[in-house]
């Protein structure tokens, strides 16, 4: 195991020499600014978007996107296999420049303990101030006039933000589109926003991308990591600094189902990190904290919270549109897995988000149109010990226990998070959608039969 220390650089200028709180741990420096204050990773073609759509972001939301790519460095480049004691728990120190250090500092706590309730690690953040020729990095011209967009959504191309997006423009809402791809994403994030402009006028003008990612060899000594449990941190921070360029008290809207963002762990195997917590209740509001304690205007809202994926796609104001796109959009944890069998990327059709979404749709619309590796669960026996089994058998045992108890609801729910920010009407909706949920997923999956092969 070893700790590691992420050092993030704005540019050959920042030299000033850092006294680390561990000498000894494993040092990655990250230049993140080139030549004339051209920002590299991904970073500089989200502030260009932007610029051409004359938004300029506070420079508390840059900094903040700046945090967010030492992490998302540090959560896909350091191996949780080899830099860990325990395969999954990593230490990582993060170093970074900002405008204001005591601001900073104030929310070092918090922060810290965000991302380790977000992906299991032990971090520590540390801030110093920008080089005096950076003091400021956002130039907005005089006389710029007021961008027009009333809010900010989250567009991954996956089912749900499709759905959050078929809403607000069904409903007349001006918001801007912001997305994060890195690889099999990219393609079909376009050909969505294509879809929704050809039924809601040109959607490209509002729909903003950036490919946020680092070289694999970043981290020297460990391969990349693939859990990506930090990933929500990132798209949070481009939301926020989109959300920042806009006047007022901009919503950031996060469409997830209730069932997939309390993602309680069906099993005992799944406690912890292991379970994602991206859309956690608790991860949203210390979100929520944070952006009020830094100072910007705008609050983050999932406004399917209560709500099954069925009941998403079935109270759809526009459902004979989502029906027909449906296909277009990602669901699957591992969509490249498709890839194993010498198959072109689709859907495993067996993971937790596939069988939320199979089940969904059957709710929705009977039909299914998407391409899963495994088109029928039912055709023959799943073995017990494959994984194509494990979820499956996990939502059937889950489907068993609540129905022979029903009120282990109550508590299975504070299984991934506390509950603290919420009142208890709140709390009992939650209880509510986690037991839909779960009746949902298990009329698709109770005639399944799962046996040792």
């Amino acid at each position: 195991m070893r700790r590691h220390s992420i050092i993030v650089s704005l540019n050959p200028a920042d030299t000033r020499e850092l006294v680390l709180k561990d000498p000894h741990s494993q040092i990655t420096t990250i230049r993140i600014i080139e030549g004339e204050r051209q920002f590299g990773f991904g970073l500089g073609q989200m502030l260009a978007q932007l610029s051409d759509r004359d938004m300029y972001p506070s420079e508390a939301a840059l900094d903040l996107a700046i945090l967010s790519l030492a992490i998302t460095a540090a959560d896909t480049r350091i191996s949780r296999t080899t830099e860990s004691q325990d395969s999954w728990t990593r230490e990582i120190d993060l170093y970074v420049p900002v405008k204001d250090p005591a601001l900073w500092l104030d929310n070092s706590n918090l922060l810290e303990r965000m991302l380790k309730f977000l992906t299991g690690d032990l971090w520590r953040v540390f801030f110093r101030s920008r080089p005096s020729s950076l003091e400021n990095l956002v130039d907005i011209p005089a006389g710029l006039l007021e961008a027009p967009f009333t809010s900010v959504c989250l567009f991954s191309g996956g089912l749900d933000s499709f759905v959050g997006a078929i809403d607000l423009l069904g409903a007349g809402e001006n918001s801007i589109f912001v997305s994060h791809y890195w690889d099999l994403s990219t393609s079909l994030q376009k050909h969505c926003a294509r879809l929704l402009g050809a039924v809601y006028d040109n959607v490209e003008p509002r729909h903003v991308r950036a490919r946020i990612g680092f070289p694999d060899s970043l981290v020297s000594g460990s391969a990349p990591e693939m859990s990506t449990r930090g990933r929500s941190f990132l798209f949070f921070s481009l939301a926020t600094m989109v959300a920042s360029a806009l006047d007022g008290n901009t919503p950031i809207y996060v469409p997830e189902n209730g069932l997939i963002s309390l993602n309680v762990p069906l099993d005992p195997l799944r406690l912890g990190a292991w379970s994602t917590r991206t859309t956690h209740p608790f991860y949203m509001a210390r979100w929520q904290q944070l952006l009020d304690s830094l100072g910007i205007s705008a609050r983050l809202e999932n406004p399917y919270r209560f709500k099954t994926k069925g009941e998403m796609l079935t109270e759809c104001v526009n459902t004979q549109f989502l029906k027909q796109s449906l296909a277009t959009t990602i669901s699957c944890s591992s969509i490249a897995k498709a890839r194993w069998k010498g198959l072109s990327p689709r859907h495993c059709g067996f993971c937790v988000p596939c069988l939320i979404r199979r089940a969904s749709i059957q709710v929705a619309f009977g039909e299914d149109s998407t391409d899963y590796l495994i088109s029928d669960l039912t055709a023959l026996p799943l073995n017990a010990k494959r994984v194509e089994a494990q979820h499956v058998r996990s939502f059937q045992m889950m489907r068993r226990r609540l129905n022979q108890h029903p009120e282990l609801a109550n508590i299975l729910i504070h299984k991934s998070g506390p509950f603290s920010d919420y009142s208890q009407r709140e709390i009992d909706d939650y209880i509510e959608v986690f037991r839909r949920g779960i009746v949902e997923v298990g009329n698709i999956v109770d005639d399944v039969i799962v046996r040792p092969s």
